[in-house]
């Protein structure tokens, strides 16, 4: 008697499921996630009394939001460290520092971040330095 052989079947795991419920996964994550959106800053400014100044058009805008991060005329900068700040402020005045430079700081900024954008300001020869205020309220 000659009996045939029977081929034994490899055993093994089919991957092509998984991958699919993976990628379906994948897809829902990407639709459904929200990237926040960091081009807008929520500033308070301090409050002062005075005239509000007209400004000129060409002028160096620094503002510097509560968390002491830096935007030079609407240029928000990778890092808060004097060398960035001062290139920064360099690549828009070029080697004009008879620009009017306008400090817009929220009223919670720590000092450092104020200080530290006034002396770059001071060491790059700036002399035409102000600050942004809102008016004062009767509420306080």
């Amino acid at each position: 008697m000659k009996f045939q052989r029977q081929r034994s079947r490899e055993v093994g795991v089919d991957l092509t499921p998984l991958i699919d419920v993976v990628f379906l996964l994948l897809i829902f994550l990407m639709v459904s996630t929200t990237l926040p959106d960091d081009t807008h800053l929520n500033i308070q400014l301090p409050q002062a009394d005075g005239e509000p100044v007209t400004t000129e058009v060409e002028q160096i805008d620094l503002v510097v939001n509560a968390e002491g991060h830096y935007i030079v005329n609407g240029r928000t900068l990778v890092n808060n460290r004097r060398g960035t700040l001062e290139q920064a402020i360099l690549d828009v005045a070029g080697d004009s520092n008879s620009l009017p430079f306008v400090i817009t700081a929220d009223a919670r900024t720590a000092h450092e971040f104020v200080i530290r954008a006034m002396d770059v300001a001071g060491k790059l020869g700036f002399t035409r330095i102000s600050f942004t205020t809102d008016p004062t309220s009767d509420d306080s």
